[in-house]
């Protein structure tokens, strides 16, 4: 009799046994990776220039994100690139998620520590090496804090374009993608119930507005989005690139010719894309329980390169791995659907076209893309651009090869009609 009463008890208000298991849930954290003394910068191949004073901080930003059996964790790092095999060391320390569950990829600030360890001419690198273990660790002490601070949460998820001067394509100016994606997890439970836990923005362009050669180290325009989130929203903002590739960069330009290459300018570009993302959000319906679904695979690219092939063979980092072949680059790509939202990882600096093609054929109102994510292997062009004309010349010489694109449209196009389309 009372286990029938239970029982009744428990639909009337809703609950069954191993449905809070189903909740879906978020926790956020971050950590300050600002080098001190501080280091050199590096915006690529070469050697970093000296820093002498930081405007702002360097930061890794974790998102967990959980429901069922399912966990996964978003991390942004302030850097250039963050090559695979540091990432899958921070994954080692990382408890309660499967190590292929954990994105992490780079902001691609151009005014940071080498983190690929770049070899000279003589095959020397000045990377710290000290300061990227250092960062290992906080890396995964971000994402093991972000997993105690799990709390219950809904979603709020929008795209839509960005208005203002924040990017162009410098070598074709109306060539870039101005769609800004934003998911908002927001806390459903507590003292902060309603209040964002973690607001994440998606959007393509390359933060050097001060660059490597100005000797200050900064997350340039990221500080500032960052900065202005968690001030007018709270909880904590994170920024992952898109295809910001053959070169979507920051619209500093000045009305009478040059550019403003300041922390001014990267406070109002910040401020700006962060004003915006917070603008198109604001309206978007709560997605309350939303579904939760990661994927992994491994994608292989042919190395054509013969500086990505030195770079690869003489960092001390070994990138290449163990494998003396480097011929070939492995790593990983993933497919998301966080609610109504799907997401596809990019291991380098798709070219818009890329980003254009591969979003419209996912079947999601809500497209993102993670550009630079689990690694950053240059620029990634379609086979029809590569070394086609004189301008790709630079962004074809730091590619893999000429068929990286047409491999990797390839592979996710296939992959996302294989598995589950997101929650509409």
């Amino acid at each position: 009799m009372y286990v029938r009463v239970f029982i009744f008890f428990l639909c009337i208000i809703g609950f069954t046994p191993g449905s809070y298991s189903q909740t879906f849930k978020a926790g956020a954290a971050v950590r300050i990776i600002t080098p001190d003394p501080l280091l050199p910068v590096s915006g690529g191949i070469g050697t970093p220039k000296p820093a002498t004073i930081k405007q702002g901080d360097l930061y890794a930003r974790a998102l967990v994100l959980e429901k069922g059996n399912t966990r996964i964790a978003i991390v942004n790092i302030d850097n250039l690139g963050w090559p695979s095999v540091l990432g899958n060391r921070s994954r080692a320390l990382i408890k309660g998620i499967a190590p292929e569950n954990i994105l992490i990829g780079v902001t691609h600030t151009h005014s940071a520590p080498d983190a690929y360890g770049f070899p000279d001419e003589k095959g020397q690198s000045h990377a710290d090496l000290k300061y990227l273990d250092w960062c290992v660790q906080q890396i995964a002490d971000a994402v093991n804090e972000a997993v105690k601070k799990l709390e219950p949460a809904s979603l709020k998820i929008a795209v839509d374009e960005a208005k203002g001067k924040i990017a162009y394509n410098y070598y074709a100016p109306q060539l870039y993608d101005p769609r800004c994606g934003i998911i908002q997890a927001i806390a459903t439970t507590g003292k902060n119930k309603n209040k964002p836990i973690a607001t994440l923005v998606n959007y393509a362009v390359h933060p050097e507005v001060i660059g490597s050669s100005q000797g200050i180290l900064s997350s340039d325009l990221c500080g500032p989005l960052y900065h202005r989130i968690e001030s007018k929203a709270g909880g904590v903002a994170l920024f992952m690139n898109s295809a910001q590739g053959g070169m979507v960069t920051a619209d500093n330009r000045l009305e009478k010719g040059g550019e403003a290459n300041d922390w001014e300018e990267c406070i109002r570009i910040g401020e700006l894309l962060a004003d915006e993302a917070l603008r198109i959000v604001a309206g978007a319906p709560v997605q309350t329980n939303p579904g939760l679904y990661c994927a992994a695979k491994t994608i292989r690219f042919p190395i054509d390169s013969e500086i990505m092939k030195y770079i690869l063979s003489k960092s001390p980092l070994k990138l290449a791995g163990e494998k003396t072949d480097t011929n070939f680059a492995t790593t990983q790509i993933n497919l998301l659907n966080i609610g109504t939202a799907q997401v596809l990882t990019i291991p380098g600096e798709a070219l818009p076209n890329i980003g254009y093609y591969v979003k419209r054929h996912m079947p999601t109102k809500h497209p993102f893309l993670f550009g630079l994510t689990n690694d950053a292997f240059g620029y990634i062009l379609t086979k029809e651009d590569f070394s086609s004309f004189k301008r790709y010349d630079y962004v074809s010489r730091t590619s893999l090869g000429e068929m990286t694109g047409e491999i990797y449209m390839n592979e996710v196009l296939k992959w996302v009609k294989e598995n589950p389309a997101p929650v509409k």
